[in-house]
């Protein structure tokens, strides 16, 4: 079989970033990759090396891949509108913090 070289472009990377790699934690074992449900993400061609955010914009922001790292070398970047909270006046009490 003849070989071929496969080219990848990343689409330009949004200030909507879904996630942020730690380089000096992440090992390049892709197991973000594999669990990421809409293909957010490719190996990188450089081994250990964190994986190519092909397609941000695509990203659901379900956290799988934050949530998933075994080496927790992913830091879940949520969207603006979701990283709001509201507290109770009275009891202080904070009714939805996410961030």
């Amino acid at each position: 079989m003849p070989h071929k070289e496969i080219f990848a472009l990343p689409n330009i990377i949004s200030p909507a970033n879904p996630v942020i790699f730690n380089p000096e934690v992440c090992t390049g074992c892709n197991h973000c990759v594999e669990v990421c449900q809409v293909d957010v993400f490719i190996p990188n061609p450089e081994e250990n090396q964190p994986p190519v955010i092909l397609h941000p914009d695509e990203c659901w922001y379900c956290g799988c891949c934050a949530t998933d790292c075994p080496n927790q070398a992913i830091t879940f970047n949520w969207p603006v509108q979701q990283r709001a909270y509201w507290k109770d006046k009275v009891t202080g009490k904070v009714l939805r913090d996410i961030h």
